[in-house]
């Protein structure tokens, strides 16, 4: 079995895979401050209620965007798995995926894993990956298995934290769909901005993306991330896919493991 883990800034998303099969999805929020021993405690404990054998884990893969956090992660691994984690990056995907951006080596690991994962499972389109994260990323990926780069706007949970901390007036909300666009309170008002106003900017960027780099085929359009299930029923999206950035560093541990 395979412990794959994909390590944000607001939570550390983890899966365990058996051959091909993700059996386990579990969350942990990665803002704490935190001691490798707490980590693979944890871990562990996860493990276990779910009736997971710690012996039966025998590779561990991790995407990471909060270096540092790498190294207790890396401890957390050995001490309590006996395992070095493979840590996916650039360098040792490369040969895998083409990254057209003027800084590849700089691209977020969990951006590479979805494009892997969105790659493999929509392999002769032209594809576009929302992620709606701490940061919203929407990344542009040809049929060639080519990254063209992207966009990264706040995400909507940190746009309503940043309302909330710098208004006088505004309040933290429920991250909701409105049933109106025309908020009839504060809240209502707020709610309806963050999740409107989500739409309206991946519509945006979709038909410009559509425009400047897929105007011969267009592409499927992806969603994934903690709040893509919130726009389920949005005519946006070809797919919503919460576990790609967990099947992309699946798939990148295996390719290496196979070179």
């Amino acid at each position: 079995m395979q412990l794959c883990l994909d390590v944000g800034n607001t939570n550390i998303f983890g899966g365990v895979f058996d051959n091909e099969k993700l059996i386990l999805r579990f969350r942990h929020d990665s803002t704490i401050s935190m001691t490798s021993d707490q980590l693979g405690i944890f871990l562990r404990a996860v493990l276990h209620e779910n009736n997971i054998a710690i012996a039966k884990i025998n590779k561990i893969s991790i995407a990471s965007v909060v270096p540092n956090l790498d190294y207790l992660l890396r401890s957390a691994c050995i001490k309590y798995f006996k395992h070095e984690p493979y840590f996916l990056t650039y360098q040792n995907i490369k040969n895998k995926i083409v990254i057209a951006t003027d800084a590849p080596h700089l691209l977020g690991a969990d951006i590479i894993a979805g494009a892997l994962a969105a790659i493999k499972a929509m392999p002769d389109e032209n594809i576009i990956i929302v992620d709606f994260g701490t940061a919203t990323t929407i990344c542009a990926i040809t049929l060639d298995k080519k990254i063209l780069g992207g966009v990264i706007l706040a995400g909507i949970k940190l746009s309503m934290l940043a309302l909330s901390e710098n208004t006088a007036k505004l309040f933290p909300v429920e991250i909701i769909k409105p049933k109106m666009v025309i908020g009839t309170s504060t809240e209502k008002s707020i709610q309806s901005g963050l999740y409107y106003g989500n739409i309206g900017m991946v519509n945006e960027f979709i038909t410009r993306f559509s425009q400047e780099a897929f105007a011969h085929k267009q592409p499927k359009v992806i969603a994934t991330g903690g709040f893509s299930i919130l726009f389920k029923e949005e005519k946006i999206f070809d797919a919503i896919l919460p576990d790609l950035v967990l099947d992309g560093v699946k798939i990148a541990a295996d390719f290496v493991a196979a070179s």
